[in-house]
């Protein structure tokens, strides 16, 4: 499955990416193997616990499409 995220890298290290069709479907790693290792969890966690329709909101970031 492909899914699009924005990912931010922070100030502190690390990245933290969250995923726009799914509200609240955020995660983090210390690196970005860590990131994308976390956002498969995030993303069949999020399906299965927030019913409801899913639409993308833009807020900043770098938007990629990763394969899950």
């Amino acid at each position: 499955m492909k899914v699009k995220v924005i990912i931010h890298e922070n100030e502190g290290g690390g990245y933290t990416a969250e995923v726009p069709a799914i509200p609240g479907c955020v995660t983090e790693g210390d690196t970005r193997d860590d990131l994308l290792a976390n956002l498969r969890e995030a993303v069949e966690g999020c399906l299965l616990t927030i019913p409801g329709d899913f639409s993308a909101v833009d807020d900043g970031g770098t938007e990629e499409e990763v394969d899950l």
